[in-house]
């Protein structure tokens, strides 16, 4: 197994990669439609820095997924959010199903 099977995609979100800061605030890049599971549940996780801070939900998404932390989400509900942190989830050539973890506010 190489990726996450795609009867599993169920969701679609829109992702705006983080580019930087500007003299204007956040700049982000071109909006990409990405298919994903998603899972609406609320719990703890580490930003990149190390804080403990909540999650609303988690994106589970192929793994070659532009999504860096601070990116804005719009999931199907038309909700906004911005990215935690995204974990790399590969297992090196395991049958695993390999894929990126979005973890959102």
């Amino acid at each position: 197994m190489s990726g996450l099977p795609g009867f599993l995609l169920r969701h679609t979100i829109t992702i705006e990669p983080y580019l930087g800061d500007s003299a204007y605030g956040p700049a982000y890049g071109p909006a990409v439609t990405v298919r994903c599971f998603l899972d609406e549940k609320t719990r703890t996780v580490r930003d990149r820095t190390g804080q403990e801070v909540t999650s609303a939900s988690t994106a589970y998404a192929p793994l070659d997924t532009d999504c860096p932390a601070e990116s804005r989400v719009t999931l199907p509900t038309g909700r906004q959010t911005a990215v935690i942190a995204a974990l790399r989830r590969d297992g090196g050539g395991l049958p695993t199903p390999d894929h990126l973890e979005i973890q959102l506010q």
